[in-house]
């Protein structure tokens, strides 16, 4: 098969890296891809939420499968052109993907569905937000409705830090994202990553994890993108996967289906878990980003037949086969990060580093620069090791990070610190 991956970022080239291990992957290429991508598929540069220039470039490399990676052009809609164009694509169309494009949206899926998940209010005026956070009180949570690139989430502890948030959304910190938010109730518990594969009809789980959202050690500080993920994650265990799948998941996927929005694709459940009960916080259209690097160093090259069947609506008949072992990543971000950092800063030592079946560096926000990997981006590497038990992959991961010169660059020491 000739496969056409759409993103640039550590989710994109995990997701090479696995499909490339499949005999059935002929030709690889990622668009725009980064400087490890690079090293292991061939980089195409064009506008990847362009519809066009996707389906001019895919006929003039007679692609088979087109995998998307990142939210933006599913919320554009690219994956209904490349349908309508005939081609096999991986991803929602543009009314499924709403699940992520709009936080409002996936709340209204969930009352009718009946999923457990918090309540809410949704408003389109700043003062009619700051009226019913003060009428809840603190803590409570303020989300701007549309895509914020994971970053448009605020855990206000505080009143006046949820007042702030709304007026920083409305105030374009988030660009339209924030045009409208959502005020949710504050659940407490310990939150979870619970992915499964969809194909209009059907659901298969594929894998949890457990990312750090914080960028601080001890979960502290603002949210970013995620520092770190692990994989599985303990907290979810087989009875409350269950729950989720059945309670969550599945009443969800019925009716987006009885809309007439069937959901095509892998769905990403961000779930809450408290005394043994899973609620919804978020759905994803799209594999997390850095869960999906310790999920592919688990699942290996049999990714690609199960992302096909997916495409395919034959997920009734596919299988995973999970080795008994665990996976985490370390996210080596840029000084300043999610605030203000600079681009262009040399990273060295990468080449020392092992890349096997059991050790990968995966790039995120990197070029090649006159022989040299530059940072371009503020999460820049994903650390990501394998072993037969969580210490030993937490070990093999950090004597990774500890290798790589990179000053300009910081990371967290305790990622896997609930499960460890």
């Amino acid at each position: 098969m000739n496969i056409l991956i759409l993103g640039g970022g550590g989710r994109e080239h995990a997701l090479a890296w696995a499909v490339m291990q499949n005999p059935k992957c002929d030709k690889l290429i990622v668009a725009p891809g980064n400087a490890g991508i690079a090293q292991i598929a061939t980089c195409a540069s064009f506008n990847i939420e362009n519809s066009a220039e996707v389906i001019t470039f895919a006929e003039s490399e007679a692609i088979d499968f087109v995998i998307i990676g990142p939210e933006a052009p599913l919320a554009a809609g690219v994956s209904d052109d490349l349908r309508a164009a005939g081609f096999l694509v991986f991803g929602p169309s543009k009314a499924a993907a709403q699940l992520e494009a709009s936080k409002a949206f996936t709340k209204e899926i969930c009352m009718a569905a009946n999923a457990p998940t918090a309540a809410y209010a949704h408003f389109t005026d700043a003062a009619e937000a700051k009226a019913y956070i003060t009428a809840q009180g603190a803590p409570i949570v303020v989300k701007a409705d549309g895509l914020a690139a994971g970053k448009g989430v605020v855990v206000a502890m505080a009143l006046q830090d949820a007042l702030d948030a709304v007026d920083d959304m409305f105030g374009g910190a988030f660009g339209g994202a924030g045009a409208e938010v959502v005020i949710e109730e504050f659940m407490d518990g310990e939150e979870a990553s619970f992915f499964v594969l969809c194909d209009g009809e059907n659901v298969l789980p594929i894998g949890t994890a457990q990312d750090h959202k914080r960028v601080g050690e001890g979960d502290t500080g603002p949210n970013t993108g995620g520092m770190g993920a692990y994989s599985p994650a303990p907290v979810l265990t087989d009875n409350i996967a269950t729950q989720a799948l059945e309670q969550i998941v599945k009443p969800c996927m019925a009716e987006m289906a009885r809309r007439g929005s069937p959901y095509q694709g892998v769905l990403y459940a961000g779930l809450m878990i408290k005394d043994g009960a899973p609620r919804l916080v978020e759905y994803n259209a799209r594999f997390g980003d850095p869960e999906c690097q310790v999920l592919m160093m688990r699942l290996g090259g049999q990714i690609l037949d199960l992302l096909q069947a997916s495409a395919e609506a034959r997920l009734d008949k596919a299988q995973v086969n999970w080795a008994d072992d665990h996976a985490i990543t370390v996210v080596m971000a840029a000084n300043g990060y999610p605030g203000a950092y600079e681009k262009g800063s040399v990273i060295k030592g990468l080449d020392a580093l092992a890349d096997d079946s059991h050790n990968v560096t995966f790039h995120a926000g990197t070029a090649e620069k006159s022989g040299d990997i530059i940072a371009t981006g503020g999460r820049v590497l994903n650390v990501t090791a394998r072993g037969a038990s969580l210490v030993e992959a937490h070990k093999r991961a950090y004597d990774m990070v500890d290798t790589i010169e990179w000053p300009e660059g910081f990371f967290r020491r305790d990622i896997g610190w609930r499960a460890l």
